[in-house]
């Protein structure tokens, strides 16, 4: 493809790989299947892995669907606490409306409750929301597979590359799982996964044709499409907008300002409708319940914050968030328990043998914390965006790296401000904001590499840790 980085992967070592014949018999069968066909394969695999994971899907934090329903009875505010038919008493993060007993809030951005909509109206609040996110979470992979063809030509990288994403990420653990706050995950990145494609084809088809076809000399349509789409996906996750440095620096337009303004001016579509919906429901731009949910719901629990004087976005949190996001390790019951430890005890009983040592529900050797998992220990295969972004600097595309690196870096950041960093989880579930932005340098240090040994255990790994983490998630009812 041309204009996009495809001859960065042109190296020795991925040429070399080549030689060999078994290599190139595949690498060559690769190339004649329509990428459209493997796409579909992609999503038809995902989907079978991410809805035969979770089967039960229990659905039991569902803020979305009666969202939804609200809205269906001409009102903003969900009926709780309800016990029966379908209960949602023990609900987290809701607001309480005092001077509408039986009513409440909810704080999220609304976009998981437009797309429940009519499903809603047909299931009511028996919708499987969970499956939902399952099937948006095998189209993810579909428009990763889609998007990385928009960065390498190296069809057997891009391969390898979409598998890791499927299921060398917690992109498994969201689509699969499907609660409230997975099922927002799995929605942005949707919509950042066709915003960043927006942009790549803008850019390619601005390149092909010599000039940027403008709309009144400085918005390029191509790219105000972008970044409405990067607006969209905000809708679902907040810190998706952080992924704007992007959009400045890659994309059509043919300058910096005129990338940046299009793209602006296309986010700032649906941002402004969330603020004015904001206004419309609370009285306030930004929805107060966030703080008030800080203050009465964690704050006064020490097991979940330590710091009820900090504010909910607080720097003083990076230290203290930068060890869960790369080096929190799982917890070893076996080693510290005493039902384990404890010879003596009444219910101790040896270790088990082989593979129960690590999938014994009662006393494991090494099981996830729910705290979190480094996301180095959790994927490691995204090691090889390291050398990947450098790949893209020294092959000259020193804007797409730029841009990549701001990216991930600002929507880490805020993450990594936030007083929580996702209780209960499995790794690292904020990396699902930037994991669209983070896949190119994936992408294009597997191509610089080559599909080798190095490669492909770093991405065996990432899925045999990820398959662990569903297994442990769903054991654990988490």
């Amino acid at each position: 493809m041309t204009g996009s980085i495809t001859k960065t992967p042109g190296t020795a070592a991925s040429r070399a790989s080549g030689r060999d014949p078994s290599v190139a018999g595949w690498r060559s069968t690769l190339e004649r299947v329509d990428p459209v066909w493997i796409g579909g394969i992609f999503v038809l695999i995902a989907l079978a892995v991410y809805a035969g994971s979770n089967p039960e899907r229990r659905n039991f934090y569902n803020h979305f669907v009666w969202q939804a329903d609200a809205w269906l009875q001409g009102r903003v505010a969900i009926t709780y606490p309800v016990v029966e038919p379908f209960r949602n008493d023990y609900f987290q993060d809701v607001l309480p409306l005092s001077d509408q007993p039986g009513l409440a809030l909810i704080p999220f951005p609304p976009l998981p409750a437009i797309v429940l909509l009519p499903f809603v109206a047909v299931f009511g609040l028996a919708t499987d929301a969970a499956l939902v996110a399952a099937v948006f979470g095998a189209l993810n992979v579909g428009l990763c597979w889609r998007m990385i063809q928009g960065v390498t030509a190296d069809r057997g990288a891009a391969v390898l590359s979409t598998i890791f994403y499927a299921f060398g990420t917690v992109a498994w653990y969201a689509a699969m799982l499907g609660s409230t706050w997975f099922l927002a995950h799995v929605l942005a990145s949707t919509f950042l996964f066709v915003a960043i494609s927006a942009a790549l084809d803008a850019e390619r088809s601005q390149h092909l044709a010599g000039r940027a076809r403008l709309v009144l000399g400085v918005v390029d349509p191509r790219q105000f499409l972008a970044g409405l789409l990067l607006g969209v996906a905000a809708l679902a996750r907040l810190p998706a907008i952080f992924g704007a440095p992007f959009f400045v620096f890659v994309g059509g337009g043919g300058s910096l300002f005129r990338r940046a303004f299009s793209a602006g001016l296309g986010a700032l579509v649906p941002v402004a409708l969330l603020l004015l919906y904001n206004l419309a429901v609370t009285g306030h731009v930004f929805h107060p319940a966030y703080q008030y949910l800080y203050e009465t719901e964690y704050s006064p629990r020490p097991e979940l914050i330590h710091h009820g004087e900090w504010a909910i976005e607080d720097p003083r949190y990076l230290p203290q968030n930068a060890v869960i996001m790369l080096a929190w390790p799982p917890t070893t019951p076996a080693l510290s328990a005493d039902i384990c430890a404890d010879r003596s005890h009444p219910d101790f009983r040896p270790l088990p043998e082989g593979l129960g040592l690590i999938f014994d529900r009662d006393c494991p050797l090494v099981r996830p914390d729910p705290l979190g998992m480094s996301l180095l220990l959790s994927s490691p295969a995204y090691l090889l965006g390291i050398p990947g972004l450098l790949a893209m600097w020294r092959s000259g595309r020193r804007r797409w790296a730029a841009g990549v690196a701001l990216a991930v870096a600002a929507i880490a950041l805020l993450n990594l401000m936030h007083f929580s960093q996702g209780w209960v989880q499995f790794g690292y579930r904020f990396s699902n904001d930037f994991a669209p932005f983070a896949m190119i340098p994936v992408a294009l240090g597997i191509a610089l590499y080559g599909v080798r040994p190095v490669t492909v255990i770093l991405v065996a790994l990432s899925v045999l840790i990820n398959a662990w983490g569903v297994y442990w998630g769903v054991t654990l009812g988490w």
